[in-house]
């Protein structure tokens, strides 16, 4: 939004109730990258710091590599760094391509398939132009994933709208595994298809060998309905069975299937500053307003007066609403 925007930004106090406050390496990551391609000026871009002033200059399109674990070994998430550079990019005048590495499959935030299957056809339908490619799959501890990212320019953003789901269509989804018996993918695939079957018929799951340096399992189903696309995902842990990593995932789309929103929890927050940068109105409902939804609309109100309101309350089915700007 800085960047975007024109505008300088001091952040203080970061992550001040986390467990580990200040900047992680993919925290740390995102702030540098945003630095190359803007050519800003930077203060406490350094690991663990809890202060942050940025000001930035012109974004510029180009060819960049950002290695997530550049500083320490980390598995800290690609997908993060990611939506940080895409809305600036997309005004860049000139078309990019971005090499990830780093966490491509990894807790607490969007993996990469999610990104690839949910989150950009919704932004191409905004006016949006991207590619996204995995090379290799990152896990947590050791990360070690590529992504490739190709990101065209755009003059202006649409708005969407998106508040009636429709009758769900179909269930596709993977059950993937990486330097791990393959039997665990398959017990995946076999509990995700007893759960999901009574639901929608036209349901499949396709088993993936995942090339990784690391060991871990992946469960994602994508439920296609007449007007949107929604995504749910688990990952594999120690002493977590491959059936409760098939159920975790069925059980986010259970609660989202019995609910009325059309844009899944996670998705919701990662809309709004898409639909801040757009002249047009936007409108959605979503199963779940989140605080990372309410969050978000907080800081994006910090660089722009923008006319958006929440109906519901957090935990709870909500839609939100975006006016035009008027000239």
């Amino acid at each position: 939004m800085s960047i975007i925007h024109s505008r300088p930004v001091e952040i203080v106090n970061i992550r001040k109730g986390r467990k580990k406050s200040g900047l992680l390496p993919q925290h740390l990551t995102c702030v540098n990258a945003c630095r190359d391609i803007s050519e800003a000026y930077i203060e406490g871009n350094v690991l663990g710091s809890d202060f942050l002033r940025f000001r930035p200059g012109d974004v510029k399109g180009g060819s960049f590599s950002f290695d997530v674990a550049e500083k320490t070994g980390s598995a800290g998430s690609t997908s993060l760094v990611l939506q940080t550079l895409m809305p600036a990019l997309i005004f860049a005048g000139h078309p990019s391509t971005i090499k990830l590495m780093g966490g491509t499959h990894v807790s607490w935030s969007p993996p990469f398939h999610y990104l690839q299957n949910i989150f950009v056809p919704v932004i191409e339908k905004m006016g949006c132009s991207l590619n996204l490619i995995i090379d290799q799959w990152g896990w947590y501890p050791i990360g070690g994933g590529i992504v490739h990212a190709e990101i065209h320019t755009s003059e202006r953003l649409t708005g969407i709208r998106m508040d009636e789901r429709g009758e769900l269509l179909s269930i596709k989804g993977l059950s993937a595994a990486s330097n791990l018996p393959a039997s665990i993918a398959e017990r995946q695939r076999s509990e995700g298809l007893k759960i999901l079957r009574p639901y929608c018929a036209d349901t499949e799951i396709e088993i993936i060998s995942a090339p990784s340096r690391g060991k871990g399992t992946f469960f994602f189903i994508m439920a296609r309905y007449e007007n949107v696309i929604t995504g749910f995902s688990s990952l594999g842990a120690i002493g977590k069975t491959s059936e409760e990593v098939a159920r975790e995932a069925c059980r986010e789309f259970i609660d989202y299937h019995n609910s009325q929103g059309a844009v899944d929890p996670h998705l919701a927050d990662q809309l709004i500053p898409y639909i801040s940068i757009s002249d047009e109105p936007s409108s959605f409902t979503t199963s779940k307003i989140t605080n990372h939804l309410l969050t978000n609309i907080w800081t994006v109100r910090h660089f722009i007066d923008m006319d958006i309101s929440v109906t519901g309350v957090e935990g709870e089915y909500g839609k939100v609403f975006k006016a035009g700007k008027t000239s």
